[in-house]
């Protein structure tokens, strides 16, 4: 369902409510340590407790993997739900009255609640049904067909749930509604019976057929596949859109994958159920399918919670077929793949098997095809290749068809150094080992990219616009130290900020005497979060200390591509206590970091500003600029003192 706006109030009900300690004592052993709780991390492997649960300021962290946030963000993670549905879990578990910014859909809100749960139940109910009616005589063809012909055991059988839908019209109908006393219009709301077309009473929508039960992440079912026994049109039928069933957000087996997600750190996509049920047969257990559409970007999202090298392999099958519905796929979700948010990989099989297929046809074809997943090329890889497939490069006409083809998909690649790669990688294959050629196919490919790409490959900035500007922000590339000791002084500045409130009206007035600001794209998305906070709520930011922790705990959540980065921020261990409690001196040095950081920048873009003109035409210029550099040599030389005596005033201040 689609869940409107939660009021504020009721996520500041709830979080007063859940007790933190509570809630993560369902899933980990805690033991009381000092004023805090320790425990094993449930999101990585550990022999040692580094999980600390803090009760004081309802909060988690691992001081081992860097996981943490509120209860929220634990139960986000742990069930892989979006906030709105943890909310409403909790509100629902603690009784707690939800209220919505739309204050019309509250009690309709409410009935879809109810309505849900009901849905769980009788989807369950019929599962347990069609297992049943497997092992009966009438489920004897469809039992057979499981154990011959797709070679599956009868643990595997009953570990997928599988079953049979009787072939009779109103068999479940009758079952459901007469036996089990079920209105008629839950069954339509689950997508297991359909009215008529005279409108005069249902008829089962699953008949004579294998039945495969769709859960999700949760376990809970939420909707069936089907594969037909007879001639019956179309051979494989799934559940319609319901409140619980939406197939372009659901993957099929990753209730079961996701742990092998995780742990091989990569995931494989294939077309169909059984795919899917012989690879996790054969041990390949980080295995989902899609639901018999195009791959959509809600799926591959979801998979990306679960891996961190966010490596996804496609496994379609091998014919035209198969080729034609990867290319559909990666054209679905292009806007992850060219951006790079996706580490794409494809596996095709020989002879155009699909997996299921490949599997049954050999000994030793579960290890070939572990080897394949290792050696899967990339997407572009595997496209590029394509585009070579019945091709003559020999052939001007067929070599030029390939070169534009080639430069079509080199447009789409949004990284520079990815696209650069290519590019020459093309070149390459264009001169067909003739290294005397590489340079001439590779101008020609680059004067046929867009002309944004044309113009990045050689960026230029003119001194005028440096000059007026005031914070030297406009270098965007600095030396790996630079680079950490700007890093290491925004996130001591966020720190204190954050947890000592005597200290932010400092920090504040500081930034702005030298005109200084975040720079690195985390802590940058940190500081707007904090200002959008205290202009929303600035009495209660300064009543209570907590105030500003919670609440930006609870707004990151939605941001989980920033939170891996600012955690260390959000939880203070043994190091960044110490910071703390020397705030004053270690501000002073933070504020001296960045100025020194902008300083060097500045001094190298303008020598290198320098370098670039000509003494004799331009040496009015040339006098400004070294001035300039002078300058901030001697500011430089003034920052790095200042910073030697306030890390002396730190340390005498311990």
């Amino acid at each position: 369902m689609e869940i409107p706006r939660i009021h504020p109030d009721t996520i500041e009900a709830v979080q007063q409510e859940v007790d933190i300690i509570d809630v993560i004592s369902e899933y980990v052993v805690l033991r009381k340590r000092g004023k805090d709780y320790l425990g094993l991390c449930p999101f990585h492997n550990e022999k040692t407790p580094s999980f600390s649960v803090s009760q004081e300021k309802q909060v988690y962290y691992c001081f081992g993997c860097g996981m943490g946030g509120n209860t929220f963000k634990f139960l986000m993670e742990i069930g892989k739900q979006s906030f709105a549905e943890v909310v409403l879990d909790l509100a629902r578990k603690y009784q707690i009255p939800v209220t919505t910014l739309e204050p019309e859909k509250r009690q309709e809100i409410q009935r879809q609640l109810t309505l849900r749960e009901q849905l769980y139940e009788v989807l369950a109910v019929t599962a347990n049904f069609y297992q049943h009616a497997l092992q009966q005589t009438q489920g004897k063809t469809a039992l057979e067909y499981l154990q011959s012909e797709r070679k599956l055991q009868e643990s595997i059988i009953s570990q997928f749930q599988l079953g049979y839908a009787p072939g009779g019209w109103e068999t479940l109908y009758r079952y459901l509604v007469e036996q089990k006393r079920y209105p008629v219009s839950l069954l339509s709301s689950a997508g297991l019976i359909k009215q008529r077309s005279t409108g005069n009473g249902y008829y089962d929508i699953f008949r004579d057929r294998v039945v495969i039960p769709i859960l999700d992440i949760r376990g809970r079912v939420i909707g069936f596949g089907s594969r037909t026994l007879g001639d019956d049109q179309p051979k494989y039928l799934n559940s319609p859109e319901t409140p619980l069933f939406d197939k372009s957000k659901t993957l099929f087996n990753l209730d079961k994958a996701h742990p092998s997600i995780t742990s091989e750190d990569r995931a494989i996509v294939v077309e169909g159920y059984f795919d899917a049920i012989a690879l996790h047969t054969a041990g390949i257990t980080n295995t989902v399918a899609a639901l018999g559409t195009a791959l959509t970007s809600s799926q591959i999202k979801q998979l990306l919670r679960y891996t961190a090298s966010k490596q996804i392999i496609l496994n379609f099958d091998g014919d035209n077929a198969g080729i034609k519905a990867t290319e559909r796929a990666i054209a679905q979700i292009q806007d992850l793949v060219y951006s790079g948010e996706v580490q794409l990989r494809v596996l095709n099989l020989e002879s155009g098997k699909d997996a299921d297929e490949f599997l049954l046809s050999r000994d030793d074809a579960a290890d070939i095809y572990r080897n394949g997943l290792d050696h899967a090329p990339l997407w572009v890889n595997w496209q590029i290749h394509n585009l070579l497939v019945g091709k003559n490069l020999k052939a001007g006409e067929q070599m030029q068809q390939v070169a534009t083809a080639m430069v079509k998909l080199l447009n789409r690649l949004q990284d520079a150094n990815q696209r650069n790669y290519y590019l020459n990688y093309c070149a390459e294959i264009l001169s067909q080992g003739d290294a005397r050629l590489v340079s001439p196919n590779l101008a020609t490919l680059q004067s046929q990219l867009s002309p944004a790409y044309r113009k990045n490959i050689k960026p230029k900035t003119a001194y005028k616009q440096v000059a007026n500007t005031k914070s030297p922000t406009f270098l965007k590339v600095a030396t790996s130290p630079e680079e950490q000791l700007l890093k290491e002084a925004e996130s001591l500045l966020l720190l204190i900020y954050i947890h000592c409130p005597r200290y932010r009206e400092s920090i504040i007035d500081k930034l702005e005497d030298k005109d200084l600001c975040f720079s690195m794209p985390h802590h940058r998305f940190l500081w707007q979060e904090i200002i959008d906070i205290e202009t929303a709520n600035p009495e209660r930011v300064k009543l209570e200390p907590e105030f500003l922790l919670t609440t930006l705990h609870n707004r990151i959540v939605n941001y989980p591509k920033n939170i891996v980065q600012i955690n260390s921020i959000l939880h203070l261990e043994e190091k960044t206590e110490e910071d703390i409690y020397r705030a004053a001196a270690r501000i002073d040095n933070a504020i001296a970091s960045l100025e020194l950081v902008n300083c060097i920048k500045y001094k190298m873009y303008c020598t290198e500003e320098w370098e670039k003109l000509n003494p004799i035409t331009d040496a009015e210029t040339m006098s400004q600029i070294y001035q300039e550099i002078q300058a901030t040599k001697k500011r430089i030389e003034e920052l790095e003192k200042m910073r030697i005596a306030y890390s002396q005033d730190s340390i005498i201040s311990g």
